[in-house]
């Protein structure tokens, strides 16, 4: 097993946050550690802990798959489950139609 890139992660943590125009010191406060520990785990210069990494997520308000980016191999998504039990029941011809708008898209 490979080692996770905490330098991703904590790229996709700054990201977030700038996107949300949030500050570092919006997200110390939050989960509770000081401004210098978010910027050292967006500067990738500690590694975050699971402890805090759910935190941060509570407080961007993201999902843990999102953040850790290509860092999380899971063979079916979320979204690939809750289609899957949406379609699972449809007969043929409501899936041909499906077929044709997921195409479209």
């Amino acid at each position: 097993m490979r080692e996770l890139d905490f330098g991703v992660i904590g790229q996709r943590i700054k990201e977030v946050r700038s996107d949300k125009k949030l500050t570092q010191e919006y997200l110390a406060e939050k989960t509770g550690v000081n401004v210098s520990h978010i910027s050292n785990i967006e500067t990738n210069k500690v590694k975050v802990s699971l402890t805090l990494l759910v935190g941060i997520c509570n407080a961007l308000d993201v999902t843990m798959d999102y953040l850790l980016g290509n860092e999380y191999h899971n063979p079916t998504s979320v979204i690939e489950k809750e289609l899957f039990n949406a379609i699972k029941d449809m007969d043929n011809a409501k899936l041909e139609t499906l077929l044709r708008i997921a195409k479209v898209l």
